[in-house]
């Protein structure tokens, strides 16, 4: 894996399968098709798909925004590194100190069941300790979304609660709550072995 800082060509970093970048107003038509699958969405809005304007108006230059503000964190559009074919993005959003940032993943559904979440996910966990100030990693789901449980597991993050939330329009599966997991500072252990540095 390649690290470092954000390039002149916004790549935050590389792995053998992705290239993570920063977003650009151009990726707007990629974000509305991410978000129009209902199987994407299946664990976020029950499967409704996001409004182009609410993708063009308030999220995408949300994103943007961030980049600023806690430089080496926030969400990156992922590419295939051989084609550059748009699969979703990864994300370390921001705390509001920038010390314990979300982990986050949102892939297009052909690029599912390849191993791909898990290889962002990793990479980020360890782009985030190599991140200044940062002391902890989080992220939850659903918790009947085991496949994303799955991967957070997979990337190194330990469960740490299960808890219940009150939805005005709740989708199937909130009643069984939602998991949080984590990674703290202390007990990362960089990946070794072929590919890794």
């Amino acid at each position: 894996m390649i690290r470092g800082v954000t390039g002149s060509d916004g790549v935050l970093l590389t792995t053998a399968r992705l290239r993570l970048r920063r977003f650009t107003s151009d990726d707007v038509p990629h974000l509305v098709e991410l978000d129009s699958d209902p199987e994407v969405m299946r664990f976020l809005t029950g499967g409704r798909p996001t409004p182009p304007a609410t993708v063009r108006d308030e999220q995408l230059p949300r994103i943007l925004a961030g980049y600023d503000r806690y430089p080496g964190l926030g969400r990156w559009a992922a590419e295939d590194t051989i084609d550059g074919a748009f699969l979703g993005w990864f994300a370390l959003d921001p705390s509001d100190d920038g010390t314990g940032p979300e982990l986050g993943y949102r892939l297009r559904r052909a690029a599912w069941g390849r191993g791909l979440a898990t290889e962002g996910a990793r990479a980020l966990v360890g782009h985030a300790f190599d991140t200044p100030g940062v002391r902890r990693v989080w992220a939850q789901t659903m918790a009947v979304n085991v496949r994303s449980r799955a991967v957070l597991a997979k990337a190194g993050l330990r469960y740490v609660r299960t808890f219940h939330l009150d939805w005005a329009d709740p989708i199937p599966g909130t009643e069984h709550g939602e998991v949080e997991y984590e990674l703290l500072r202390g007990d990362y252990r960089p990946p070794c072995g072929p590919g890794t540095r």
